[in-house]
């Protein structure tokens, strides 16, 4: 009898353990082909400090240098992701990024939207976050669309899958098919609508990532190693023809999410959310007009 009221308990009044996401019940990087890394992308700087092996990409930085990687192609929609796994220890300052961007192509107007592991210090957990930035509010004076978590797992111990689904309707953060951020494209002027490419890096950002600037990169911990795998860029290219159709993080072949999806990006917001630029009194919203509708 105590069993069965046990039972009925947990299934009337689910408990909400902040430890592990419920299942989103839908598995979009499923869905896509990986691709080796020498088929989808190139080096972009920093060769001496990036190897290839079986697939699989490790990038460094040390006090020489850091290095990034860029795709082959522009896209103007599509899902982006790879598996990746940061360096544990002290990496204050130091930046791991996952990105889509066309700063090369509009140097000083550009448009970004960006998965970044912020390094961290002694005993305290990586700060992922996501932003978007549209027609140069990364440029000179930023305008950030920041948004920032803690994640539920340590990143160090073990690849994870990290997405950016971006049409021309909304772009979708998702960690291991879990959503954790959607962004809607609310007005033209707020969203990014021109071609990107597929980027990543490691550098040093010591003047704003760990805390403000409070921690900087010290290099006797050097190199800070990120390793990538499992690559998948599919969608529209910037030279796909007018009917090609932007790819979905859901189901619906018009793009959203599920209930099921929706639940899980809530608990993934509610317990490790530690930031959200909409919710900040000390920034100017008249800049950021999406917060307001």
């Amino acid at each position: 009898m105590a069993l069965f009221l046990s039972l009925l308990l947990i299934l009337l009044f689910p408990s909400t353990n902040a430890d592990w996401p419920p299942s989103p019940g839908y598995w979009p990087s499923s869905k896509f082909r990986p691709m080796s890394f020498h088929k989808g992308f190139t080096n972009l700087w920093g060769p001496s400090h990036q190897s290839v092996n079986h697939n699989a990409l490790t990038i460094w930085l040390d006090k020489t240098s850091g290095s990034g990687f860029k795709s082959v192609r522009p896209f103007r929609s599509g899902y982006f992701s790879a598996s990746i796994k940061v360096q544990p220890g002290y990496t204050a300052g130091v930046i791991t990024a996952f990105y889509l961007s066309n700063n090369e192509a509009h140097p000083g107007f550009h448009d970004e939207v960006d998965i970044e592991f912020l390094g961290t210090t002694f005993g305290k957990p990586y700060t992922l976050q996501t932003n978007v930035y549209v027609r140069g509010s990364g440029d000179g004076k930023i305008i950030g669309r920041e948004v920032k978590f803690h994640l539920w797992f340590d990143p160090t111990q073990d690849f994870h899958h990290y997405a950016i689904l971006w049409t021309p309707k909304e772009i979708i953060f998702l960690v291991d098919d879990v959503p954790i951020r959607r962004y809607p494209r609310k007005s033209a002027a707020t969203f990014p609508l021109r071609p990107m490419w597929v980027y990543g890096s490691i550098w040093d950002a010591s003047s704003w990532a760990t805390e403000d600037g409070k921690y900087k990169a010290d290099y006797k911990y050097q190199p800070f190693v990120a390793k990538y795998t499992k690559f998948k860029a599919s969608g529209c290219s910037a030279y796909a023809p007018a009917w090609c159709h932007p790819v979905s993080a859901s189901p619906f072949r018009s793009g959203g999410l599920t209930r099921q999806q929706r639940r899980a990006m809530r608990w993934v917001q509610r317990y490790h959310m530690v930031y959200n630029y909409c919710r900040d009194p000390k920034r100017n919203h008249a800049l950021t007009p999406e917060c307001r509708s």
